[in-house]
């Protein structure tokens, strides 16, 4: 039936008001927003794990720009940073694990060498914006500048090599933390991911987890097999870390931590930083298509082993680019905060933070990039997660960390200023 023309304002005006009433209708939800907003833009954040010195070496990546609708997808830049209010970053120097020999072992120290170097052009490059921090005092220095502090950490010893020394350099050079291993056994100790092999960490573990306690580097048990968590606990004379890792108890992964793990943590006075990598947050759906097609990216570089530059370049744009042609579906905030709640109920408000995993493949949906990272803020307000909470989970609590390993190494090194 035709609806007669004088009807029409009255359709209109009706949708009108109906669109306002919409608007208006949910002003608790309206205050929710607006008290997040505040309680983010205050707090000291801090995301303690991301992959984006990966991109540092494609010559046409520019960490100034805005990247959001850029393909394949680069998660962390200034405009990003700025825009989702975050303080602070660990950007993770990473170096995909070969065979151990000699040889290798001196490729990948060469290689972290050559990241953290390139970590540091970065700044320098953007030093109107960008600060490079190397203590816990650092951040509050470089907030008061209005610049994005950058901290750096070594994820996998595997650089290391046998050689003990290499500890030392690798503080020198501005890490922070190293994460004792990656998805492969090293000489440190046994990975989740892997078949035991030092059933935990290695007689050499234990004298690279004494030199970091000494030096001043967290030591950071992401990663690692269970036994080799409990080993790292045991052995350090300081509180231990997992910069990126999530409650096993929500999703069953090993490189999750179960609660036992999440109370020895807590017992220990480590933190555990909130990994957002969809597949560590929820078991994912069956995707066989996008599993044939990462099996076969992976086959086709051998395994992503021994090969020259420009080759990891290329294998690192298709490993990105796949996830373009097959998207996976994401866990939510919700699902996020879900693993917090969980945490904090085992562990204690003072033994969780945030490390997204950007740019290694962490995304959820509500939080896609780092643009999007006040949305973790607005859902801890949903919970009830009071001002003095939120500000302890995004950064309080990890460098509480990092001041007990400093003032151990200002005891025992003379390496803290």
């Amino acid at each position: 039936m035709k609806i007669p023309d004088y009807f029409l304002p009255l359709i209109i005006i009706l949708f009108m008001f109906i669109d306002l009433k919409v608007s208006y209708s949910n002003p608790k939800e309206d205050r929710i927003i607006r008290k997040a907003a505040r309680i983010h833009a205050r707090a000291l954040t801090i995301d303690s794990h991301n992959d984006t010195p990966m991109w540092f070496s494609d010559t046409n990546f520019n960490f100034a720009e805005d990247h959001s609708g850029v393909r394949p997808r680069r998660r962390v830049d200034i405009p990003g940073m700025e825009a989702g209010g975050l303080d602070a970053a660990f950007f993770a120097v990473f170096v995909g694990q070969e065979d151990r020999s000699q040889k290798n072992n001196k490729k990948a120290f060469h290689e972290a060498v050559g990241i953290l170097e390139s970590i540091d052009q970065t700044i320098a490059k953007h030093s109107d914006k960008l600060e490079k921090a190397t203590t816990s005092k650092d951040i509050y220095k470089i907030d008061r500048k209005k610049k994005k502090a950058v901290f750096t950490g070594l994820e996998n010893g595997f650089p290391i090599g046998t050689d003990l020394s290499n500890v030392g350099l690798f503080y020198n050079l501005g890490a922070r933390y190293i994460t004792l291993c990656h998805s492969h056994n090293n000489d440190i100790c046994d990975s989740s991911n892997d078949s035991i092999e030092h059933n935990g960490v290695s007689e050499f573990g234990k004298l690279v987890i004494s030199e970091m306690n000494s030096q001043g580097l967290m030591v950071d048990v992401s990663h690692a097999s269970d036994k080799s968590f409990y080993d790292a606990i045991s052995f350090s004379k300081t509180p231990v870390i997992a910069s990126h890792s999530c409650a096993r108890a929500l999703c069953n992964n090993p490189r999750n931590l179960s609660d036992e793990m999440l109370k020895a943590l807590a017992a220990n006075g480590g933190v555990i930083q909130m990994c957002i990598l969809s597949n560590y947050v929820k078991k994912p759906l069956p995707n066989p298509q996008r599993d044939s097609a990462y099996a076969a990216l992976k086959v086709k570089y051998r395994g992503y082993k021994n090969l020259q530059k420009d080759e990891m370049d290329k294998a690192r744009q298709e490993w990105y680019r796949m996830d373009e042609v097959y998207p996976q579906e994401l866990a939510t905030v919700s699902d996020v905060v879900d693993h917090i709640d969980h945490i904090v109920k085992i562990a204690g408000i003072r033994h969780v933070g945030i490390g997204t995993d950007f740019d290694g493949g962490g995304a959820v949906k509500g939080c896609e990039d780092v643009s999007e990272m006040g949305n973790i803020s607005l859902e801890l307000v949903r919970r009830g997660y009071s001002n003095r909470e939120i500000r302890m989970i995004w950064g309080k609590n990890l460098l509480r960390v990092m001041r007990s390993v400093e003032k151990y190494a200002a005891k025992h090194s003379r390496n803290i200023v």
